[in-house]
């Protein structure tokens, strides 16, 4: 959502800054401590060169960021008034402080000036107290220009929805913009607000009415998770907790959000950065396996190496996050143009008659290479491209076929939350073995529950499950 890339964005480009301000503020402090000024005042009798005192800034200005993160200076959904913005930042640099005394304690050799110390520790709060509120700044005008601004659907027919509707018109700093009002959500408004979705684009819906009935209330709840919206809602003090929420004022109006993934704002960024990572590290490793499967590819069948396009010569897709198709492709283990016939000639052999998805028992279309490839997933590894481009991760729900896709009942499109995965938490637990309805419940769990640790705990666990043998190859 571009509301959420907005945010996201912002909050990002404050690590490397406060890293190069960090940097700066620790070079001002050695050559004011060296000026001739403060030398007449204090000569200096220490010897620190500045190349031996680079280089402990530098990983100074690294151990900042973490402590920086922990104070809360870069969560996307924080209070970005300035005197608050201005407390992270001197919560964080003093914590930091503290650190560094109790290393300098640890390591007497790693400075020889408390002047510096201290006076990094002045630098770096003058420095982040005037980027931060900038960036913050800088963000508001982004929004006010209408950039980025997060498309609302707000429902419900009380004062309150008329206090936000003003808001966000008048105020475009808030980073929304009202696309529609609804005043109940009945099954002809759940329609009509369907046909505006194919139309414009909506990124959140904002249940602010909390005389709304329970059913519509559930009926908007399950629209908002079919059509991959963020799900809003004005809060009832007097109701129960919600598990994975998130709450933000608006005007003096609690409004909670309903997280669909734990996998949001740093998270996000984390597994993207694994991603692209391992990716990399697993693609140069595995360059030689690639060349070998693509040479016996060649001398096995007719036909190219990958199977990227369909039988009337269109690319190959699979739908991704958010329900968006990406272009696809793996190495190509069956004989060239037969790709149609799980739909037509093989449709009586398919085993997965539980869901929207075909797969062939002891398919004669798969060649003697592509049998090898398919029993230890060795063509699927192109996937790990596609992972570094950005349109798959390493872990996460199977990618499926577009017609598979718009079979899927309307609890089977919680899996399109996130990016697609080449190994997952079904795979792991019955690879193809699996009911549909199991592996979807899976999905969703490891949707719901992400977390690094899940996600290396399923890939650790992947060799085992490939190795193991499965009913449909």
């Amino acid at each position: 959502m571009k509301h959420k890339r907005a945010e996201l964005f912002f909050t990002t480009v404050l690590v490397p800054l406060d890293f190069i301000l960090i940097f700066l503020a620790g070079i001002s402090a050695y050559y004011l401590r060296f000026s001739e000024h403060y030398r007449e005042l204090r000569p200096v009798i220490f010897d620190l060169p500045i190349s031996e005192y680079w280089s402990s800034l530098l990983l100074i200005s690294a151990l900042m960021i973490p402590i920086m993160f922990l104070s809360g200076a870069y969560s996307p959904k924080r209070d970005k008034q300035p005197a608050k913005e201005v407390t992270r930042v001197i919560t964080g640099i003093s914590v930091g402080l503290a650190l560094v005394t109790l290393i300098i304690f640890l390591q007497r050799d790693l400075f020889d000036s408390r002047f510096i110390v201290l006076a990094t520790w002045a630098f770096a709060i003058l420095y982040l107290s005037i980027s931060h509120p900038f960036v913050n700044w800088l963000q508001k005008k982004v929004y006010a220009r209408g950039i980025g601004l997060s498309q609302v659907v707000l429902i419900g027919n009380s004062k309150t929805v008329d206090n936000l509707i003003a808001e966000f018109s008048t105020n475009k700093y808030s980073g929304y913009e009202v696309v529609r009002r609804l005043r109940d959500f009945s099954l002809e408004t759940a329609q009509e607000l369907r046909e505006l979705i194919k139309t414009r684009r909506v990124d959140e819906v904002i249940q602010a009415d909390p005389n709304l009935s329970k059913t519509e209330t559930l009926r908007l709840y399950d629209f908002a998770n079919e059509n991959q919206l963020t799900f809003k809602y004005v809060a009832d003090l007097l109701e129960i907790k919600v598990l994975r929420h998130e709450v933000e004022e608006i005007i003096g109006i609690p409004v909670v959000e309903v997280k669909r993934t734990t996998l949001e704002g740093w998270g996000r960024v984390a597994k993207r950065i694994m991603d692209f990572i391992f990716s990399t590290l697993l693609i140069a490793l595995l360059s030689p396996v690639f060349l070998l499967t693509a040479l016996a590819i060649k001398l096995d069948s007719r036909g190219p190496v990958f199977f990227s396009r369909r039988d009337d010569g269109t690319p190959v897709t699979r739908v991704g996050e958010s329900g968006r198709p990406f272009r696809y492709f793996k190495f190509r283990s069956m004989r060239d143009k037969v790709d149609s016939m799980r739909y037509n000639e093989l449709a009586d052999r398919n085993i997965r008659g539980d869901g929207p998805m075909v797969k062939i028992k002891d398919d004669p279309r798969v060649t003697r290479v592509g049998k090898f490839i398919r029993r230890f997933s060795i063509d699927e590894l192109p996937e790990l491209f596609l992972v570094f481009a950005g349109k798959m991760s390493l872990v996460g729900p199977r990618p499926h076929l577009p017609e598979e896709v718009a079979k899927y009942e309307h609890h089977h499109k919680k899996t399109l939350t996130i990016k697609p995965g080449i190994t997952g938490l079904a795979q792991v637990s019955g690879r193809s073995d699996l009911l549909f309805e199991e592996e979807v419940k899976l999905d969703v769990y490891y949707i719901e529950n992400w977390s690094l640790l899940l996600d290396f705990s399923i890939l650790l666990k992947t060799p085992a499950a490939v190795l193991k043998k499965r009913e449909a190859n």
